[in-house]
C-alpha cells in the first residue's frame, strides 16, 4: 500500500504530549495535540498505522496547512494523541468528540497492565446508538488511569459529511457535573421551544391567523434540526435508526428553509407589499431546495450550507424593504435573523475546519440565538396582530362616523326635497305667467338681433380687409427687422444676445454655412471633383453622387472640428473680424463664458485666417466678415460612407 503513503511526508513533527493531572477537570484538545494521517483509500489497518513506517508519516495538525476537519468525505482520517498521566492520577479520563455527525469513529487505546497491544471501541452516527460506550449524545471514550505513564491513543474517523475534529478531555470527577449542566441547559432550551410552540398554536386556533401556523411549523423544523445537531434525537427518539438520523439531519435544514420562507413571506405581506421580490424569492427558494436535495441524495459535496446564503439573504433584504415601506414589526425579524446569522458564522467556521473563537459559548451560541429569535418573532407576531386590530378598530370607528354622517345627510336631504317640492309648485305657477310675457319680449328682441346681425356682417367684411392689410404690413416689418439686424451685424454694432437671435442654434449656423459654401456657386466634390450631390444624413451636409463622399457644412471653414458651441464660435469670428484681431482672449472668454485656454486657441486660429485673408489677392478693405469663414487652408472632414459599386 505504498501508493497511499506517497501523499504524506516521510518525516513529520510529532504531536505535543498532553499532560493531565487531578487538579484539572477538563482540557480542550488544541491542534498542536493532534497528529494527522489521511488515508485516501480508507483501507489502512491499525496494525499498519501503528507500525514504525507509518508512524513516521503522521503530521502534526498545527502548522501543516491541513484544515482541522474531515475535508474529503471519501478519505479516512487517523488522529494520534499522546497523553502523560500524573503520578498521583487515580481517576479515569474521558475523551469527548463534540461533533455527533461523524459516520464512523473507532478509538484505539493501549490495554491496561503489562499486556501489549490495543483494544478498540467502534461507534458512529452510521451505527446504532447502542454501540456508544456511554449513553451520551456525543461520542465519549474511556481513558483508564495510568499513574506516571505516557500512552498514545488513536482515532480513526470516516464520515460522508464535513465534520470537525473538536474534542475535550474530561476527568472522571468533573464529567458528571459537566454533563448535568449541559443536559439541564438543553432541557431549558427545548422547554422554551415547547412553550412557544404551544402558545402560538393556541393563538392560531383562536385567531385563525395563518402566520401563526407557519411560525409553528418553522419552530418545529428548527427543533428537529437542533435534535439532530446535538444528538439528543438520536439518543432518545430514534436510537435504533441511524439511517433515519442521517435522513432527518439532511432534511431538517431544508424544511427549516421552506418553513421560514413561507412564514417570512406571510409575515412581511410580500405578495402585496413586494410583489417582485415575492416572485423572485419563490424561484430562489425552489431552486435552492432542489440543489440541497440533490446534494444530500447524490453529490455529497459537503458545501451545501453555502446554498442557504442566497435565499436567507434575499428574505433578509425583503424584511429591510418591508420595514422601509412602513411595516414596523419587520424590525424584529431583522434583529432576530441578525442574531442567528452571527451565530451561524461560528458553525460555518467549524464546518470548514477554521479555528475561530471555538469555545463553549460559540458552540452553543446558535441555541441562544434561536431561543432569542423565537421569543422576538413571537413578540413581533403579537405586535403585528395588535397593529392589525388597531387598524381594524380605527377603520370601524371611521365607518361608524361616516354612517352617522350619512344618516344625518339623508335626513337633511329628505327635508330639502320636501321644501324643493313646495318651491317647485310655487315656481311653476309663476313661470307660466312669465312665459307668456317673455315670449312677446323675445319676439321683439329677435327682430332687433336680426337687424344687428346684418350690421355685423357688413362690419366683418371691413375687418377682413383691414386684417389682410395688417398681415402684409407685419411681414414687411419682419423682413425689415431681419435686414436691419443683418445690417447691424455688418456694421459691427451687436452683442451676443442680439447675434444669437439671428443665429439661435446649431441648425441655423449650419444652414448659414451651407448657404455660404454652396448657395451661390455650384457644388464640387473635394475628393473626386464631381459636381452633383444629394442630401446626407447629417444636417445640411452634401453627399457626392459618384464617390459617396460626405462633406459637412463646417468642412473647409474655420468652424471645422470646433469643440464648443458653434453659435459662440460664429460670434467669436464676428468679434475678431470686427475689431481687426484686436480683441483679447480673456475678454472673449468672458463674453462667451468659455475657458481662457479654449478662447485663446480658437482666437489664434481665427487670427491666422484673418492674416491669410489680408494677404489674399482678392482681398478688399471693409469686406464682410463672412469671407473669413471660408478659410481654404482648413483640412476637410473625412466623413465618408461606403461607396456603392456602380457596376452592381
Amino acid at each position: 500500500m505504498a501508493f497511499v503513503g506517497s501523499s504524506f511526508p516521510a518525516h513529520a513533527a510529532p504531536e505535543d504530549t498532553l499532560v493531565v493531572n487531578p487538579a484539572q477537570s477538563a482540557i480542550y484538545l488544541d491542534e498542536n495535540y493532534y497528529s494527522l494521517l489521511e488515508d485516501p483509500t480508507g483501507r489502512l489497518s491499525f496494525a499498519e498505522v501503528h507500525s514504525p513506517a507509518w508512524s513516521r508519516r503522521f503530521e502534526r495538525l498545527r502548522g501543516s496547512g491541513h484544515p482541522s476537519n474531515i475535508n474529503r468525505t471519501q478519505s479516512a482520517y487517523w488522529l494520534r494523541i499522546t497523553v502523560r498521566h500524573a503520578l498521583n492520577e487515580t481517576a479515569a479520563w474521558y475523551l469527548e468528540l463534540y461533533d455527533s455527525h461523524i459516520g464512523q469513529a473507532v478509538f484505539f487505546r493501549p490495554r491496561p497492565g503489562a499486556a501489549a497491544g490495543y483494544d478498540s471501541v467502534v461507534t458512529g452516527a452510521s451505527l446504532s446508538f447502542a454501540t456508544r460506550p456511554h449513553p451520551y449524545k456525543n461520542f465519549l471514550f474511556d481513558l483508564p488511569p495510568r499513574p506516571g505513564q505516557t500512552a498514545t491513543y488513536y482515532l480513526r474517523l470516516h464520515s460522508d459529511t464535513r465534520t470537525s475534529f473538536r474534542a475535550m478531555l474530561h476527568s472522571g470527577p468533573g464529567l458528571i457535573p459537566e454533563l448535568s449542566v449541559q443536559y439541564w441547559l438543553l432541557g431549558v432550551f427545548y422547554g422554551v421551544l415547547a412553550i412557544m410552540l404551544l402558545y402560538n398554536l393556541i393563538l392560531f386556533f383562536f385567531l385563525k391567523e395563518q402566520t401563526y401556523l407557519f411560525y409553528v411549523l418553522y419552530v418545529l423544523s428548527g427543533t428537529l434540526l437542533f435534535l439532530t445537531e446535538d444528538g439528543l434525537g438520536f439518543q432518545y427518539l430514534w436510537p435504533g435508526g441511524p439511517g433515519l438520523n442521517h435522513f432527518i439531519g439532511a432534511a431538517a435544514p431544508v424544511l427549516l428553509l421552506i418553513t421560514f420562507a413561507v412564514y417570512a413571506s406571510g409575515f412581511l405581506d410580500m405578495a402585496s407589499r413586494l410583489p417582485t421580490l415575492y416572485r423572485v424569492g419563490r424561484w430562489v427558494v425552489g431552486l435552492s431546495t432542489t440543489l440541497l436535495v440533490l446534494d444530500a441524495a447524490l453529490i455529497h459535496s459537503g458545501f451545501s450550507f453555502w446554498l442557504y446564503l442566497l435565499p436567507y439573504g434575499l428574505l433578509y433584504y425583503s424584511a429591510f424593504r418591508a420595514y422601509r415601506s412602513g411595516l414596523r414589526p419587520a424590525r424584529y425579524l431583522l434583529l432576530a435573523q441578525a442574531l442567528v446569522a452571527t451565530s451561524l458564522v461560528f458553525l460555518i467556521m467549524r464546518k470548514l475546519g477554521i479555528n475561530f473563537y471555538n469555545n463553549a459559548y460559540t458552540v452553543y451560541s446558535l441555541y441562544a440565538a434561536f431561543v432569542a429569535e423565537v421569543v422576538i418573532l413571537s413578540y413581533a407576531l403579537g405586535e403585528k396582530l395588535k397593529g392589525l386590530m388597531d387598524t381594524t378598530l380605527l377603520t370601524q370607528h371611521r365607518l361608524l362616523k361616516q354612517l352617522r354622517k350619512k344618516h344625518q345627510a339623508q335626513d337633511r336631504l329628505v327635508e330639502q326635497m320636501r321644501e324643493n317640492q313646495e318651491l317647485k309648485d310655487r315656481l311653476n305657477s309663476e313661470l307660466e305667467a312669465l312665459v307668456t310675457q317673455r315670449t312677446a319680449e323675445l319676439r321683439r328682441q329677435n327682430d332687433t338681433v336680426a337687424a344687428q346681425n346684418r350690421e355685423l356682417l357688413e362690419a366683418n367684411g371691413l375687418l377682413a380687409l383691414q386684417s389682410a392689410a395688417i398681415e402684409n404690413l407685419n411681414a414687411e416689418l419682419s423682413r425689415d427687422l431681419h435686414a436691419e439686424k443683418a445690417a447691424r451685424i455688418e456694421a459691427r454694432e451687436v452683442d451676443f444676445g442680439e447675434f444669437s437671435q439671428i443665429y439661435p442654434d446649431k441648425d441655423a449656423c449650419l444652414r448659414y454655412l451651407a448657404d455660404l459654401k454652396w448657395g451661390h456657386s455650384s457644388y464640387r466634390c473635394r475628393k473626386c471633383g464631381h459636381e452633383k450631390s444629394c442630401e446626407a444624413r447629417e444636417p445640411h451636409a452634401r453627399r457626392c453622387t459618384r464617390c459617396r463622399y460626405v462633406e459637412s457644412a463646417t468642412a473647409g471653414t474655420l468652424l471645422q472640428k470646433c469643440k464648443f458651441s458653434i453659435v459662440k464660435a460664429l460670434y467669436a469670428v464676428f468679434l475678431l473680424h470686427a475689431h481687426r484681431g484686436n480683441y483679447s482672449a480673456s475678454e472673449l472668454a468672458r463674453v462667451l463664458e468659455l475657458r481662457q485656454a479654449t478662447s485663446w486657441a480658437f482666437a489664434q486660429k481665427v487670427l491666422a485666417a484673418l492674416q491669410r485673408r489680408r494677404q489674399a489677392a482678392d482681398y478688399e478693405d471693409g469686406e464682410p466678415w463672412t469671407h473669413v469663414l471660408l478659410d481654404a487652408t482648413t483640412e476637410p472632414e473625412l466623413a465618408e460612407e461606403a461607396s456603392v459599386d456602380s457596376e452592381k
